[in-house]
């Protein structure tokens, strides 16, 4: 074939790069870390040129650069490799490579079917009065330093409970409910708010704040807007809206 030889194992290799590349593309796209990464791949591509153009002064210098960059880099995108690894290690626990709301309440942090029953008829509630709330269920990760963030409760999941923390009037109103261990563990906590920026309008504070908690961490957050009374669910740094027929499919199907 001439001075150009490609093996099957070079055609692989240029796929498993493209890949990495578009997944990684897909975990920063709307962030203010996409300008970033941006920026650094022109800077490796000019760095490539100039070693094949064999020019030794520039090439030495971007070399330096690189060797830096990529520590830099690691402590820039810490939250995307997080991302991106608690991606990686929930595809593989599924059986085909989907997301399986069944490893929410695997393991220790265990939920019965009559909690989800009065979860589902809070949200319900919440939808149509249009009352914000804002509920997380914990999965494996620790969740310790945002539940410390709000008041301790540990009390049993009722609708009637749900209800009272999320009344407007009540001082626990503003911020999550935290569940683990098939208890409502805390109200009021704290959550991180995510950087995205391509978010649309009508996504408000309380959504910005379980993706913001997904991105981070693999717990499932539910969402109600009190502009709307629309209902969504989190999981994964992934947002998206959902019917109260599908919410109860979405909690319950583990259970079948």
């Amino acid at each position: 074939m001439g001075f150009l030889s490609i093996r099957l194992l070079d055609v692989i290799d240029i796929i498993l790069v493209g890949y990495i590349l578009y997944k990684i593309y897909t975990f920063i796209r709307g962030t203010i870390a996409i300008k970033i990464f941006v920026g650094f791949f022109s800077v490796y591509l000019l760095w490539l040129i100039v070693k094949a153009l064999n020019m030794q002064l520039l090439s030495s210098i971007l070399g330096q650069f690189m060797g830096v960059g990529i520590i830099a880099l690691i402590i820039v995108f810490q939250q995307e490799l997080r991302k991106f690894f608690l991606y990686l290690g929930s595809k593989y626990l599924s059986s085909n490579n989907k997301i399986k709301l069944e490893h929410i309440f695997s393991s220790s942090n265990t939920i019965t079917k009559t909690s989800i029953k009065n979860i589902i008829t809070a949200v319900k509630s919440f939808s149509e009065t249009k009352t914000g709330a804002l509920i997380v269920i914990s999965r494996a990760n620790d969740l310790q330093s945002y539940i410390s963030s709000g008041d301790y409760i540990n009390s049993d999941i009722t609708s009637q409970i749900l209800e009272s923390i999320f009344y407007k009037n009540s001082p626990l109103h503003d911020g999550a409910v935290v569940i683990e261990e098939n208890k409502i563990i805390a109200a009021r906590c704290v959550l991180p708010l995510s950087d995205k920026t391509n978010l649309p309008a009508k996504y408000g504070m309380r959504h910005r704040a379980a993706l913001g908690l997904t991105e981070n961490t693999d717990a499932f957050v539910l969402i109600v807007s009190e502009e709307t009374g629309h209902i969504s669910y989190s999981e994964f740094g992934v947002l998206k809206e959902i019917n109260i027929s599908d919410l109860n499919t979405k909690l319950t199907e583990f259970l079948a």
